[in-house]
């Protein structure tokens, strides 16, 4: 009989390893959907990991697939992706063999239509106002006469040649450009990266810092001006420590840089007339307060040179001033020689008397005296640790000679304790039988007070209760009707009737008589409950 190893196969089919099998997909998948445009909802986006990457999935209403965009390209992006924002993804779909899942890896992203856009605006704005980006106090007034204006724009457009002939007709000064793109990929990183680099100008920088900074741009669609809602620029603007002016499209076109601006003007010229005053006007105003500081000036010399003259004529002369310091100065110059004569015999005098001190034979002897102290107390100091011993010794035996004794004292402590607790038990098992007794006297007592008032015991008189059929006692023949259904309950049990039609009439009874029958458990134990309060009915 032959037999066969486990490994062998009797199968034509090629054999792949797992490694080989994943990649032949992945080639396959690549070489397929090498460029896709998807249209979908952004999902799971928690912003880019720490790599730079960024990873979330793209879904609709049925399907979802996972999405990666690396690290450079997530930096080149237009728009920023968001959570539930839907978008339009271009990309190639590839497969990751260590999970065997396949994913799209996205090389541009973009919204899907201006009402996504709009939606993604108004969102974007409730955000940073909530954040304070917007507030009013953070706004700074703008310089009246700047001496350097820095403009954000694009070099080639006309807005930059509307504004400097502007400040130029209006109030020539220096301008300086940061040249950036105004619209289209990466536009909105260069504004936010002009406005924070004019304010990173240092004083005594080659390039010279604003005073003023404009923002400009001309007109066009929300598309073409969505470089201005970038959340980088408006954060850019709003922590701008120079003054902003945002000029952006026309006076009907806003945008989120416009409401963290410091002030916002209509048209990029608007912005020019509001950084600069009108040179004309200020010659004038200036020529005026000059010929009116002249004229104060000229009365207020006149009236200081009098009364520098009347104060001239009160001072004593200079030769009188300077005559007293003089003298003293020099009876100190004349003592000075002297002075230092003498301290130098002083400091000599003091000096040979320490370094008579300083002989060997005496340190030698003080250094005698000091090991000779030292002994002493070395000695002393153990004399007093014999006695400190002694004396623990003594306190460790008495002691001990207490604790020898103690447990005899303890004991009988105990004995004592345990005859206190047993007539202490008995005096209350003493109490506990008097009480017990004394409730159930009680009790007794009361339940023959509520057999005397029960109604039951008037039944087994020959009484009986009449209710209707909500089972409510009847008190009054006068309340019933004809043909209703009533129970009568006698001292033994329960029966039902209906009340007749002439209640006049001493042949035909009030009460027809149903059909006697045997009281079911159920209604015997409903009778007898406790929980039916007993109810004062009418008795016949």
């Amino acid at each position: 009989m032959t037999s066969f190893a486990a490994s062998d196969s009797l199968s034509n089919l090629t054999e792949f390893s797992v490694s080989e099998l994943s990649g032949s997909i992945k080639r396959t998948v690549e070489t397929a959907f090498d460029q896709v445009r998807v249209r979908g909802e952004i999902s799971g986006y928690r912003g880019p990991h720490s790599s730079g990457h960024a990873y979330f999935s793209l879904k609709d209403d049925r399907a979802r697939i996972d999405a990666v965009i690396w690290k450079g390209t997530f930096s080149r992006l237009r728009f920023r992706p968001e959570e539930g924002m839907e978008v339009i993804a271009t990309g190639k779909v590839t497969t990751f063999p260590g999970s065997s899942k396949y994913q799209i890896v996205i090389e541009s992203l973009e919204p899907a239509g201006a009402g996504a856009l709009m939606a993604l605006l108004e969102e974007r704005r409730r955000k940073l106002a909530a954040e304070g980006l917007f507030d009013q106090d953070r706004k700074r007034r703008l310089p009246y006469l700047p001496r350097v204006i820095g403009v954000v724009t694009s070099p080639t457009g006309a807005v930059i040649r509307d504004i400097l002939h502007r400040i130029s007709d209006r109030f020539p000064v220096h301008v300086v450009l940061w040249p950036v793109k105004v619209q289209g990929e990466g536009s909105g990183d260069e504004v936010a990266a002009a406005i924070r680099g004019f304010n990173a100008v240092k004083s005594g920088d080659p390039m010279p810092r604003p005073d003023v900074l404009i923002v400009a741009r001309g007109g066009g669609s929300l598309e073409d001006l969505w470089s201005f809602n970038d959340e980088s620029v408006v954060r850019a603007a709003a922590e701008s420590s120079i003054p902003l002016i945002s000029a952006v499209g026309h006076e009907t076109d806003w945008t989120l840089i416009d409401h963290a601006a410091d002030i916002r003007a209509p048209t990029p010229t608007g912005a020019a007339e509001m950084a600069v005053p009108v040179k004309v006007d200020l010659d004038a105003q200036i020529a005026g307060l000059a010929a009116r500081l002249s004229n104060i000036a000229s009365r207020q010399m006149e009236f200081r040179r009098q009364s520098l003259r009347a104060l001239v004529r009160a001072l004593p002369s200079l030769d009188q001033l300077l005559a007293l310091p003089r003298r003293r100065f020099d009876e100190a110059s004349a003592g000075l020689g002297r002075g230092l004569e003498r301290n130098t015999v002083i400091k000599r005098r003091s000096f040979e008397k320490a370094s008579s001190g300083l002989r060997l034979d005496l340190l030698t002897g003080r250094l005698q005296q000091q090991r000779q102290l030292l002994n002493d107390r070395l000695i002393r100091a153990d004399r007093c640790l014999e006695r400190q011993l002694l004396g623990e010794r003594g306190r460790i035996a008495r002691s001990d000679a207490s604790l020898k004794a103690l447990p005899a004292r303890l004991l009988g402590h105990v004995q004592r304790e345990r005859q206190h607790v047993g007539s202490l038990s008995r005096q209350g098992d003493t109490a506990i039988s008097h009480a017990l007794s004394r409730g159930r006297a009680a009790i007794v007592a009361q339940d023959r007070v509520l057999q005397s008032l029960s109604y039951k015991n008037v039944l087994k008189r020959g009484f009986a209760v009449v209710r209707d059929e909500e089972n409510r006692p009847l008190t009054r023949a006068a309340g019933i009707g004809e043909g209703r259904a009533i129970s009568v309950e006698f001292a033994d049990g329960r029966i039902a009737a209906i009340t007749g039609s002439d209640p006049g009439s001493h042949e035909q009874p009030l009460v027809s008589p149903q059909p006697k029958k045997k009281p079911q458990k159920a209604e015997a134990a409903k009778a007898e409950t406790p929980s039916d309060p007993p109810k004062q009915g009418s008795l016949f």
